[in-house]
């Protein structure tokens, strides 16, 4: 099944609207980051608004990746390639959401040192993905290669801060109990956030050796 899927491909002209889907909800990934780590000098309120917009951009993305698939045979990667990185690409967007409405549904007014670290982290993992996702159309497997590389560098870095960070709360003598799960549902969402770049980044360099 698979060399007559190659076969038609071959003869038939691609569709670069797969890729165009694809580009795109690695665009959003990375514009939700930013939205997110806006919150170092915005109120919780405005970034949950900011980051739900693009959110609500990337669900209508999906929608059409999966109308697409339902309508269509042949597709320039695998098709259970094509959903997966569309659904790892929409997580990380998901992830970002649930992150500003933890800073808004628990009333942090800013977020702590650790906090914006990983935001920070989160926001170059997201800077990598999206300018690698456009490698796939060009076939460009040595550059997605490094793209993983990278975030996974960026992903250890945001789990040492993320392990201190949580060790730094229960050492504390005296916690401020509502203070402490506030900081840590935060921290969770966030290190959860750049998990899934992670995950996109592993799906990328298989692509590359699958492809390349």
């Amino acid at each position: 099944m698979a060399a007559l899927q190659e076969l038609i491909r071959f003869i038939l002209p691609r569709e670069d609207h797969w890729y165009d889907m694809l580009e795109e909800l690695g665009r959003y990934g990375h514009e939700a980051a930013k939205a997110l780590h806006t919150f170092k000098d915005s109120p919780a309120s405005k970034v949950r608004e900011s980051v739900q917009v693009i959110e609500h951009k990337a669900d209508d993305v999906v929608r059409k990746m999966e109308d697409a698939l339902a309508r269509t045979f042949v597709t320039p990667l695998d098709r259970e390639d094509l959903h997966r990185l569309t659904s790892e690409l929409d997580d990380i967007i998901d992830l970002c959401n649930l992150s500003a409405r933890a800073f808004n549904l628990y009333h942090l007014e800013r977020p702590t040192a650790p906090m914006v670290q990983i935001m920070e982290k989160l926001e170059a993992c997201t800077a990598l993905i999206a300018q690698a996702v456009p490698c796939l159309r060009k076939h460009q497997f040595a550059e997605l290669l490094d793209a993983g590389r990278k975030v996974r560098a960026l992903e250890k870095e945001a789990d040492t801060i993320y392990r201190q960070a949580i060790s730094g709360l229960f050492a504390e003598s005296h916690p401020d109990f509502r203070e402490l799960l506030k900081q840590k549902e935060a921290l969770d969402d966030l290190e959860a956030a750049v998990d899934y770049c992670d995950n996109v980044a592993d799906l990328l360099s298989n692509l590359a050796v699958k492809h390349g």
